[in-house]
Parts: C-alpha cells; structure tokens; sequence
C-alpha cells in the first residue's frame, strides 16, 4: 500500500481528459469490474476486502493493470502502465509516480490518488477520487487519522445520492463536498454548481473527480458551513455533512466540531434562509436521543421557518454501540487497549453529560414554500420511523411527497369526494385471513417501490381503493359502497375523508388530475 503524504501535491487536471479516454477505453468501468472479477470479487471490494480481487487480476490485460494500480494500490511494471494509461502524463500530472523501491532497470509505478469507477444514475461512467485506502467499506472502517483525509464512495454518500431531488435548477450547492460525488450528480440537472469544504485537499479531490468524469467544472469555496457563500440562495442544497458526535473533532471528514448534534441542527437551521422559493435542501445527519425528550421534538424544533420538512430516522444506536462503530472507524481498536478505554470512556463521559441515551440517523429534507412563508398554509413537517427496506432512488419519492402536501393542504374534505382518484401503479393488495373463510380478516395495501409501504384497509376503503381508475369521483364510489353494503351513503360520506386523505398522503391513491409520481 502506498504512503504518499498528504501533504504532497494532488495531480493536476491538465491531461484528465486522456486519462478518462484510456480507462474507458481498457473499460475500467463498474460494469468493467463486475465482469472481470466476477460478483463475489467485486462485491468483496466495496468491503474494502482485497483478496478476491488480487486473485483475479493475475493478468496482464490493461484492466487488470489499472485494478492492480488504482483499486488495489500495489506496484505495477512500467510497461504495464505504458499499455494501459498515458504514462508520461499521467507522471507528469501526478496522477501517478515511480516506486521508490524499483530499480531503474525494472521501473514500477504506483498510484498517488485512489480513481474509482462509478456508475451514474443514466449509466454515465463516472470516476470518483479520493486518497489512498479511503474506499469506505468494511466492518474496521477506514482506519486512517490523518486530519485531511478525504473519503471516497461510501453508504452515506450514495444514500444522499439516492434520495436528492432530480429536476433541472439553476443553482446548487454541494455543502462538505467532500470527494466530490454529489457536485458531480448535480452537475447533471443543475446549471451552476457550487462546492464548499473546510479542507482544501477535498476541494482540490473535486476538481479531479469532476475533470476525470467528464463533468462540467464547478465553484469551489473553501470554509465552514455557509460561510463561504454568504448571503447566496440556491435552488438545491445537498450535504452528507461531519455529522458525527464525539467528544472531541480529530478528523475533520467525520467530527464537526460543535458539541452533540449541534452542527447538524445548525445546518438545517441556516438552510432555509439559502433556499430560494420551492428549492429543496437534504441532508445526512446524526441526532441525540436525551432523557426526558421526544426526538421528533428535538428535530421538530431544528425546522426553519418558511419551510415543509420530512424527516426519517432510519437507524437508532445505543451510546455504546455508537462510539464502538466510530472507534473502529478511525482504527482505535487496533492500538494500545489501555488507550482504547480511555478514549471509549470520553465518549461515554460526553453522552452522560448531555444526557443522550441513544443516537438516531437518518434524512432531512426541507422545502422552502412560498405559500407557507407568506401564511397562506401551516408548514407540512412529518417526522418518522423507516427502518425498512427501500427502493433508490428515492429523489423522485420525495418531490411526489411534498407534491401530495400541498395537493392535501388545498383541498378541504368536500373537494376530496368531489375529485376522481386513481391507485398508484406500483401498489398491490394482499387479503389476510384464516383458510377456507368466506371474508378476509383484514385487507393490505403494499406498495413495491420508493418507501414500500404498507397499511392495512377496513372493507370500505379496500373496496373503494380497488375501483379508483379515474372514472368515477369519490363521492359517487362511496355512494356505490353504501348501496352494495346497506350502509348509509351520508355516514360513509363523513368518516371516509380522512382515510382517504392518508391515502393520498402516503402515495397509495394519485389525483387523477395530477401528476403525481411516487
């Protein structure tokens, strides 16, 4: 494994456009390594598990080369390099550099900067860059505690990915930018990107990612949070911020700084005066659960004003399987023991003091809505538990989400019956019951995309729910229930609205009249 400092130089991007032409060509793409290594091999490799793949890259084959030098990170002959890569450039460039332990007659090269293949969301073959060894994957987490390390595709950073709004904007803003995936994803649908970290080594790993992928270039600010874009809106802001909480910020990729979870509620607190009318902002972030506080209280209280929020806590940890997860990460582990206690025994210290007994993950996104800034609506906020399986992308399930908010909020219960709906495409019904029984117990509606969610329906609403096609309004469906069931039309008219309304809300039924994906 190469040890290149980090305070050596990043390569430049002069010649990443010849670089980019020979990976693609040696087809040093994602679908490129499923091929070569095969299912078990790669998917070894985004646990950070090398084995497998060194097993099956004993070839000489260009592609094999560029595993051998940039996933895997070991020497390579310098003729190997010359048929797989522009070598003087890429030498010249810094993109790569000789081993120090090679001989001048038996030249090696090793790489500087991890290159990694990435897919994009329209099968675009992106490369993301990063340092060395900072692939994120594997249950001992990366390891390194160098205070400018910057990361590569991790979890988290293809779950912000997956769950951003897609629509075409004018301005974004990739706050903690990081290596550079999620400016690369907005370059796609935004006209202006604009990228910020506190460390420049991330603005600099940008620049390449961006330049390697054949991307447009972007602004690059250098500072913390919002203050290198002072008094800028923007139509999209995306973060996968240092949310973590610790007793102390040693590495500024994953601890922020600010006490407890101060830096995400900061965050989220400043973003809504960034956004401009309509504009979306959707973070990463870690949350506190303290003794004697509902956490959707405390994360209710983070929401601007001016804005809708929907917020999903997908994963709860106790304190102490939470520094464990973050000790590994930066491999405290592996070291003295007396010292690993010390530093297990701050972090306890840290939540005892501020009273935390748990600590939540999840997403936050808020919309900036015009009508709720000038008072015209009450702010939509839904803050929930989703600890089930989902299908990404999600970016899609969200714009529909906050869509059936104001579709809801504008129509009272009379203008529900009066409306025609139609069930969502992706939405299935499951009858639970005893065998052989005449009536089912209950009846499921189940969703297979986006949230999959499930709720379960009396025989009013499954009967109503199976008939909705757009052609009949949903006054005269309940009309038609009430004469086939002898019940009176005028109650089923009155208890029905609210059901009907949760419907909506959770995208099971879709206003015909709207175009409503989700």
């Amino acid at each position: 494994m190469s040890t290149t400092s980090l305070t050596a130089a990043l390569p430049a991007p002069a010649h990443a456009a010849r670089l980019r032409e020979a990976l693609l060509a040696a087809d040093f793409t994602a679908d490129g390594l499923l091929e070569l290594l095969g299912a078990p091999a790669y998917a070894a490799l985004a646990r950070s598990e090398t084995v497998p793949a060194l097993r099956a890259t004993r070839g000489d084959s260009p592609l094999e080369t560029l595993v051998r030098l940039f996933l895997l990170q070991g020497a390579v002959p310098a003729e190997r390099a010359a048929a797989a890569l522009p070598l003087e450039e890429a030498l010249a460039d810094g993109w790569i550099e000789e081993s120090e332990e090679s001989e001048q007659s038996d030249r090696e090269i090793r790489a500087t900067v991890d290159v990694r293949p990435y897919g994009g969301p329209e099968g675009q073959d992106w490369f993301i860059v990063s340092d060395l060894g900072c692939a994120v994957g594997g249950a001992g987490g990366i390891g390194k505690k160098d205070e400018g390390v910057v990361l590569g595709v991790g979890g988290a950073s293809t779950t912000l990915a997956g769950i951003t709004v897609r629509t075409p904007v004018a301005s974004a803003l990739d706050l903690g930018t990081g290596s550079g995936i999620q400016a690369l994803h907005a370059a796609q649908h935004a006209t202006l990107v604009t990228a910020t970290d506190l460390n420049p080594r991330a603005l600099g790993f940008t620049r390449l990612t961006l330049a390697l992928s054949g991307a447009r270039e972007a602004e690059l600010l250098q500072g913390s949070l919002f203050e290198p874009v002072d008094g800028d809106t923007y139509d999209l802001i995306v973060s996968n911020p240092p949310f973590v909480i610790s007793p102390g910020a040693r590495l500024t990729y994953r601890d922020g700084g600010m006490g407890g979870d101060d830096l995400c509620r900061t965050l989220v607190q400043e973003a809504g005066e960034r956004l401009n009318d309509g504009g979306y902002a959707q973070f990463l972030a870690n949350w506190q659960h303290v003794e004697g506080e509902e956490w959707q209280d405390r994360l209710r209280s983070w929401v601007p004003r001016g804005c809708d929020a929907w917020i999903v806590q997908r994963e709860v940890q106790d304190i102490t399987q939470y520094a464990e997860l973050w000790l590994r990460d930066s491999g405290d582990h592996r070291e003295d023991p007396r010292r690993y206690a010390e530093r297990y025994e701050a972090w306890l210290d840290e939540f005892e003091a501020r009273g935390t007994k748990a600590v939540g993950f999840g997403w936050i996104t808020l919309r900036r809505n015009p009508a709720v800034v000038s008072g015209a609506f009450e702010p939509s906020i839904l803050i929930e538990e989703w600890p089930h399986p989902v299908e990404h992308p999600l970016g899609d399930t969200v714009r529909a989400h906050f869509e059936r908010q104001d579709y809801l909020r504008a129509h009272d219960d009379a203008a529900l019956l009066a409306e025609h709906f139609v069930l969502a495409p992706e939405v299935m019904q499951e009858q639970v019951g005893l065998p052989g029984a005449e009536d089912p117990e209950h009846v499921v509606l189940r969703q297979n995309r986006g949230m999959r969610r499930a709720t379960k329906v009396d025989h009013v609403g499954a009967g109503f729910a199976g008939v909705c096609d757009g052609s009949l309004s949903a006054g005269r469906i309940l009309d038609a229930i009430g004469q086939l069931t002898g019940e009176d039309p005028v109650l089923l008219r009155d208890r029905t609205p609210q059901a009907i309304r949760l419907l909506v809300e959770e995208g099971f039924l879709l206003p015909a009249g709207e175009i409503l994906e989700g």
